[in-house]
């Protein structure tokens, strides 16, 4: 089964250091590079920020474009990794070790729609 691992950003990440910050993207990476080898990591990809998101939301036939993300939230959605697990307790164990986490990140763990294979 695959999972997708949603990362959020908390404000607090914007009061770490340069220092701090390298220190956890190296931490994430090295994260990440575990997943590799373990045969887990489908796919990541982390997301430019807040400022360069637009926004599409539709009422009534009609569509808004807006600037910045679609929830007014203090967590910001910085990137997902997809894994594929055994179970929602083996995805679990993973998002625990997710090295950000001290730093005030977020992972939100989701179940993939199975077979929902866009390119088919």
């Amino acid at each position: 089964m695959q999972y997708a691992l949603l990362i959020y950003q908390s404000p607090r990440w914007a009061t770490l250091s340069s220092d701090a910050k390298n220190a956890v993207h190296v931490a994430c990476g090295a994260w990440h590079e575990e997943l590799v080898r373990a045969g887990q990591s489908r796919t990541c990809a982390g997301l430019q920020p807040i400022t360069t998101a637009t926004t599409f939301r539709g009422q009534d036939g009609q569509v808004t474009i807006s600037d910045g993300p679609f929830a007014e939230t203090k967590e910001v959605l910085g990137g997902l990794e997809i894994v594929e697990c055994k179970d929602l307790d083996e995805a679990m164990a993973i998002a625990r070790r997710f090295p950000a986490l001290d730093a005030g990140c977020v992972v939100e763990v989701r179940p993939l729609v199975p077979g929902n294979n866009c390119r088919d």
